[in-house]
Formats: C-alpha cells, structure tokens, sequence
C-alpha cells in the first residue's frame, strides 16, 4: 500500500514539473519572456521620460524666455530684425559628393 502511494506522489511530482518547464501557461519560458518585456518597457519609459523633460525645459524656455522664442523663430520661420542683413550660401550640387567619393577610393 505505501509503495502505491509513493509511486503515484512520484508520478504527480514528475507531472507537475514538466508543466512548470516546458508548460505554456505559466510555465519558466513564459516567465522568462515577461520578465524580458517589463525590462524593455521600463528602458522605454526611462527614455520617454528623459524626453518628457526635455520638452518640458523647452516648454518652461518657451514660456519665460524671449531668446528660445527668437532663437525658434530664426531656426524654423527665418525671422530677421530690422538692420540684419541676410546671407544665404547655396552650394552647387554635387560639390559635397565629390571629396567624399575621393576618399573612399583612398587614391589607388
């Protein structure tokens, strides 16, 4: 009787431990694969985060500050006060490709 018993607690404790490894519910990979995915999203949180600051010193900048207003108005409308005077430079196509493409060849 005690052998009986032994024998089907060891076959229970055999059954329950190949559902914990290779189970797909619950099982050691499934818990391996989220514990990858809540590190990956707590490295996109941290980096959404350090964005958020950003924008929110830009926005602080923004508010308070007439030199970012003017320094985003030059950047992105070309703002120009009065007595400025404009220079554009425009350079010929393919001048930039050019010194590149000698260098790459390295002159053999």
């Amino acid at each position: 009787m005690l052998r009986w018993v032994a024998l089907i607690l060891l076959i229970l404790l055999i059954a329950l431990q190949m559902k914990l490894w290779s189970g797909s519910n619950g099982g050691v990979h499934e818990v391996e694969t989220l514990r990858a995915a809540v590190k990956k999203q707590g490295e996109d949180n941290d980096k959404l985060t350090q964005r958020n600051q950003a924008l929110g010193a830009d926005v602080d900048d923004l508010k308070h500050g007439d030199q970012a207003v003017e320094a985003r108005a030059r950047a992105e409308l070309g703002l120009i006060k009065p007595g400025e005077t404009f220079y554009q430079v425009v350079e010929k196509p393919g001048a930039t490709a050019a010194p590149a493409a000698a260098a790459s060849t390295g002159g053999h």
